[in-house]
């Protein structure tokens, strides 16, 4: 397993980071336990979770990825992990805080939530779910001007995050499904009140959905953020089990049909899927799609998921190999053909 600097923080983490959403609904606290443990003997020190998990979110299950977090590092040398956690922006969940906000309030109870949850005295990276802003998130593709509201003022966000680092509370903070103008704003609310700039942005980014090259690439090049990309399989796609419509019994399109509906748009998906298959080869599609994040400059750490122990090692298993060139020129080949077909 290799190992990171973070941006510019002290962090040094893994180059596989073990994604937590499914900790507490499709998986049990044992079954969590045993993914802890492996990626753990693997060299896995960094773990991803956020305050609304596990998903689909619901009121019932809402902090119990955290709270698994928690139970299994409870006893470890806390100093070997870097953990990261989510505070959500506004939202319909009302059991989180009446729809959650990023402002002062909102952010400092989250906080002591998820330390509570997560038995430990500071969060290592501290994110920023979404924006509480109006962007389009999660599948819209396109800026509704009619739709846009600003939220709460990304200099009181900003604050606040400065004074909780102060306090040790959070050690280094971080953007999630961002776009290159929130990258600016964020860092210039920074630089303005003296305080420190977010140091990562965990955006999709996977074979299928490459937006993050057109625009945010550069903005976070020149502001010094770097990339944790999750659901580098979109959402399972890279796999190949979902071609022709497939959904295998236990898998997440089988058991949540309308979640992750960026992934189920069917322009030219399956038609990229096919040729990326082909240019694996030999070569799992997982690893060929897993290699590719890896392979890129501006990520610091991929996010990976799995629901078993199987799963868990196949994905580990495609951090111990490299793309060739000639693999690199087939994705490229690939890529122009069928661009983005599940933003």
């Amino acid at each position: 397993m290799k190992y990171n600097r973070l941006g510019s923080s002290d962090l040094e983490v893994s180059e596989v980071c073990l994604g937590t959403m499914t900790f507490g609904q499709q998986n049990t606290e044992s079954e969590a336990f045993g993914l802890l443990d492996v990626a753990h003997d693997r060299g896995v020190t960094f773990l991803d979770s956020a305050e609304m998990y596990p998903v689909p979110a619901r009121e019932e299950t809402q902090g119990r990825s955290e709270a698994i977090i928690g139970q299994w590092l409870a006893g470890r040398d806390r100093s070997r992990f870097v953990v990261a956690t989510k505070v959500i922006g506004r939202s319909g969940m009302q059991w989180i805080r009446d729809g959650g906000g990023l402002d002062r309030a909102h952010i400092e109870a989250a906080v002591e939530d998820s330390l509570r949850r997560l038995r430990t005295d500071y969060i290592d990276l501290y994110q920023l779910h979404w924006p509480d802003r109006y962007v389009p998130k999660f599948g819209g593709a396109f800026f509704n001007h009619d739709e846009y509201y600003e939220g709460t003022p990304i200099e009181e966000t900003v604050a606040v995050l400065g004074d909780l680092v102060r306090a040790g509370k959070i050690r280094h903070y971080g953007l999630s499904n961002e776009t290159p103008y929130g990258v600016s704003r964020f860092s210039r609310a920074a630089e303005a009140l003296g305080v420190a700039k977010p140091v990562t942005i965990q955006n999709a980014y996977n074979l299928l959905n490459r937006t993050y090259d057109l625009h945010l690439a550069e903005s976070c090049h020149h502001e010094g953020l770097q990339l944790l990309p999750y659901s580098p399989l979109a959402f399972g796609l890279l796999t190949g089990k979902y071609l022709g419509g497939a959904k295998p019994k236990g898998t997440r399109f089988q058991l949540f049909p309308f979640f992750g509906a960026r992934y189920l748009k069917k322009v030219n998906k399956d038609e990229a899927i096919a040729a990326y298959l082909e240019v694996a080869g030999e070569k799992k599609l997982t690893h060929l799609a897993l290699q590719f994040c890896r392979s890129r400059s501006f990520v610091a750490s991929t996010i990976i998921g799995a629901t078993s122990l199987d799963q868990l090692n196949e994905n580990l298993d495609a951090f111990e190999g490299e793309l060739s060139s000639h693999e690199l020129r087939g994705i490229l080949k690939v890529h122009r053909k069928y661009p983005n077909p599940c933003v």
